[in-house]
């Protein structure tokens, strides 16, 4: 039996305050009773509609920018089998605001269930906020937040929310500043194996565009040093699209089936997320502008530069990354181009050099996790 929007949000807001955890926040003899006006604040914060049909129409206005972007879809089997089985929790690594639009789009094209989305609370300010909250279906996270009945009442919300929806996340907790993959973060997951549905999957996602919009913004910080208004980011990348073009691949991996783990240990949710973000890196596509910004000097000779290529496509291959080529001298000549007009490589007859380290550092970090020898970490 389908439910109106309203009944759903009210049956989600029934159940999480009737789940014991949440309860035991604002009952009992260790609860505080003025826990509950904030629960109940933070479910209107979290309440959400999908309008499925206006979200299609979305894209029409937005055409100018996508129309830049090449949409690429890799292992969409995947996908449609998953969705077939049950309930379906999609997990990404996260490089542009574009993302939210590239990954969503692609399940569009291939007319696959719509997810609902969990985004920073950055992303809901004025107009924005409302298109989110009452078409998109996007849930605010408040990334920072330390009260616990806020942190357990999201664990619930995503929990119950399973009951009725898709979900779609990123585990870094927002963009890569530096351009690695970084360590996963473990709310949502746990609140995933709080679910309580017959059949949850994970469906590991991995987007990597040839050129990032952002790159320029980003790169020089290295790392996110304050949280800015999204109206002021949404400028910055207005600007960046002058002359922007990109190929944007996103790669679904095989599902990761939920059964045997237990929410309150901290090892098992652990466990889950690196598996999933060591799912997500041999996902990523390798794109000749990372391998050759990863293979760049100061100052190379063109011949040098195909050399040093080649040796790292071979490292990668060995590694079982997700090649785009295995020819150094097709991925110098697709990539030396995009970064000469980019700004960021200067190729000046039979040498290239350095015109940009920040932006040329952003990319070449790109390739860390599958290089690197090192386990990945997890934060909470």
């Amino acid at each position: 039996m389908l439910h109106s929007p309203s009944v759903i949000a009210e049956e989600l807001r029934q159940a999480v305050l009737a789940r014991e955890d949440v309860r035991r926040v604002f009952e009992g003899p260790d609860g505080d009773p003025a826990a509950k006006a904030r629960i109940e604040g933070y479910l209107e914060e979290l309440r959400t509609t999908q309008r499925h049909s206006i979200y299609r129409a979305l894209k029409h206005p937005l055409y100018p920018i996508l129309r830049k972007v090449e949409r690429v879809p890799e292992g969409l089997d995947h996908v449609t089998g998953a969705l077939d089985r049950g309930r379906v929790v999609y997990v990404s690594n996260h490089k542009s605001h574009l993302d939210y639009l590239i990954e969503l789009l692609i399940l569009e094209d291939h007319q696959l269930r719509p997810p609902v989305i969990a985004a920073g609370i950055n992303l809901f300010g004025g107009a924005l906020g409302l298109l989110h909250k009452h078409v998109t279906g996007a849930i605010p996270i408040r990334r920072s937040a330390r009260d616990a009945a806020y942190l357990v009442t999201l664990k619930a919300f995503v929990a119950e929310l399973l009951q009725y929806h898709d979900l779609f996340f990123y585990p870094e907790g927002g963009r890569s500043y530096s351009g690695e993959l970084k360590s996963a973060k473990t709310g949502l997951f746990n609140a995933i194996v709080l679910a309580e549905v017959p059949v949850l999957q994970i469906v590991p996602v991995a987007i990597a565009y040839d050129l990032v919009l952002e790159d320029k913004i980003l790169a020089p910080q290295g790392t996110k040093r304050r949280q800015r208004p999204f109206s002021r980011e949404l400028a910055e990348m207005v600007g960046s699209a002058v002359g922007y073009q990109s190929r944007a691949f996103v790669s679904f991996g095989a599902p990761i089936v939920l059964t045997g783990h237990d929410a309150r240990s901290r090892r098992d949710v652990v466990a889950l997320a690196q598996q999933t973000r060591l799912a997500i890196g041999q996902l990523h596509k390798v794109l000749p502008t990372a391998v050759v910004a990863a293979a760049m000097r100061p100052s190379i000779p063109r011949v040098d530069l195909r050399h040093r290529v080649q040796g790292l496509l071979d490292q990668l291959a060995a590694a079982g990354a997700n090649l785009d080529t295995c020819d150094a001298a097709e991925a110098v000549e697709q990539a030396l181009p995009i970064l000469d007009e980019r700004g960021v490589l200067a190729v000046e007859g039979p040498l290239v050099r350095v015109r940009d380290r920040f932006v040329l550092r952003f990319y070449a970090r790109q390739l860390q996790h599958l290089l690197q020898e090192t386990r990945p970490t997890v934060t909470a």
